[in-house]
């Protein structure tokens, strides 16, 4: 006679179940939302700053490539520049690989 009692009685807290599942899915929401803020969000803005930095590079320019090396832009033609890394020895790279533009007192260290 217990258990049969146990069934009718239904689950505790009464007829609240839409609030439930509400309350339920909040912490899943919540850890969205701080990866957004604390993850995705500041990665968006580096890629958009990257790619503004690429589309601003000019000739005359000190660039560091992602592979670690400290060039000169001698020349642009789309996607690929010229980068002169010592005198007289220039090296094609791919617009994308750069990865920052420095100060040319870092190429006289």
């Amino acid at each position: 006679m217990g258990i049969e009692l146990a069934y009718a009685m239904g689950a505790p807290g009464g007829g609240g179940g839409q609030g439930s599942q509400i309350m339920s899915f909040l912490p899943i929401i919540l850890i969205f939302i701080i990866f957004y803020f604390l993850l995705i969000r500041p990665q968006q803005r580096r890629a958009k700053e990257h790619r503004a930095l690429l589309a601003n590079l000019k000739a005359g320019e000190y660039i560091l490539t992602s592979g670690g090396i400290y060039g000169k832009v001698t020349g642009i033609k789309e996607n690929i520049l010229t980068v002169e890394i010592s005198d007289k020895v220039r090296v094609k790279v791919s617009r994308g690989h750069i990865a920052a533009v420095v100060k040319p007192d870092v190429m006289n260290a």
